[in-house]
């Protein structure tokens, strides 16, 4: 009779931690989200491509797709395009140059989107300039190449940019793992005042996102490493409120088809992470086949939560934001 008693108190005090857990991070109970998704343009308004297969080393500009854009990723036109269309950042790649600058541009090399060649960090601004970096683009296996001759001076650098957007914000991406190039932004910074309020935030190789947000009083930044030692902490922890230390006082990017494993998501998480200083970024789907950095079909448009405040990363901004704005 004793064990049984002991069999059922046990059996009712795990259901009583379980209600309260489940209560404790019930997205229902916390205040409705209230707001209008911000959308963060991925390299502004460019060409979208066969996502198939994707690695590091593909060469995205032979694999676009109709309709062909005039705009080409990463420049000062393709930037404009996405502000007027309603973007509230722009996410851009730098790579340093030879002379100490940065140049705004995606590929470790020149090879597969310009007339140049070799590796695009050992080359200064002036000779950058000088190259068309619409020349490899085609969607026929290279039959045509609707933007060959287009891009003649067209990449731009760091300070171009910023000078071109008064008020206006950026997601800088490191495409290195060299901290040196933390540590030249950080220095830039320190040189241009201006420009820590165009930075909305970093992120990319962790040493020089490190780097930088060690040396840049209150810059936001993230990597993978930190990305990791945010969410998974959260998911074995979160339950009882917890909020890791990664997760306070940075961005916390979140891919759409992890959303729903995250405790008091949407509601109770989103108010977590503000109340931990942090802003959340709604990322496209991780792994399987529908992989994307940006939130860019309906489907995945629609799983945006209702009144979602913060920001939403997108490669389409044209096809997307009128849709969360409805």
């Amino acid at each position: 009779m004793r064990r049984h008693r002991l069999l059922l108190s046990l059996i009712v005090a795990a259901a009583i931690m379980a209600g309260a857990g489940y209560l404790f991070n019930a997205s229902w109970l916390a205040p409705n989200l209230d707001g209008t998704p911000k959308l963060m343009a991925h390299r502004g308004v460019h060409q979208n491509f066969d996502r198939a297969g994707l690695t590091d080393e593909t060469c995205t500009a032979t694999r676009i797709r109709e309709p062909i854009l005039s705009e080409i990723e990463n420049t000062i036109v393709a930037m404009q395009a996405a502000f007027d269309l309603g973007a509230s950042v722009v996410e851009l790649d730098v790579q340093p140059t030879t002379d100490g600058q940065f140049a705004v541009f995606h590929d470790w090399t020149l090879d597969c989107r310009t007339d140049g060649e070799g590796v695009t960090r050992e080359h200064d601004m002036a000779y950058l300039k000088a190259l068309d970096i619409g020349y490899g683009y085609t969607a026929d296996g290279g039959r045509t190449f609707p933007l060959r001759g287009k891009g003649i001076g067209q990449m731009p650098s760091l300070g171009e940019v910023i000078a071109a957007f008064p008020n206006r914000q950026f997601l800088i991406n490191f495409k290195s793992r060299d901290p040196a190039e933390g540590e030249m932004l950080a220095a830039m910074i320190a040189d241009n005042p201006s420009w820590r309020l165009a930075i909305w935030g970093i992120y990319g190789g962790a040493e020089p996102t490190q780097s930088a947000l060690a040396k840049v009083a209150g810059l936001r930044g993230f990597s993978t490493t930190s990305i990791k030692d945010c969410l998974v902490p959260y998911l074995l922890l979160g339950w009882t409120g917890h909020v890791p230390a990664a997760c306070r006082d940075t961005i916390v990017p979140l891919p759409i088809n992890y959303a729903g494993w995250m405790w008091g998501w949407p509601n109770r998480f989103v108010q977590r992470m503000h109340d931990a200083g942090s802003v959340v970024l709604l990322r496209g789907p991780y792994g399987g086949p529908d992989d994307s950095d940006g939130i860019d079909t309906i489907p995945y448009a629609d799983a945006v939560p209702k009144g979602f405040p913060d920001y939403v990363w997108t490669n389409d901004i044209a096809e997307i934001l009128p849709h969360l704005r409805q």
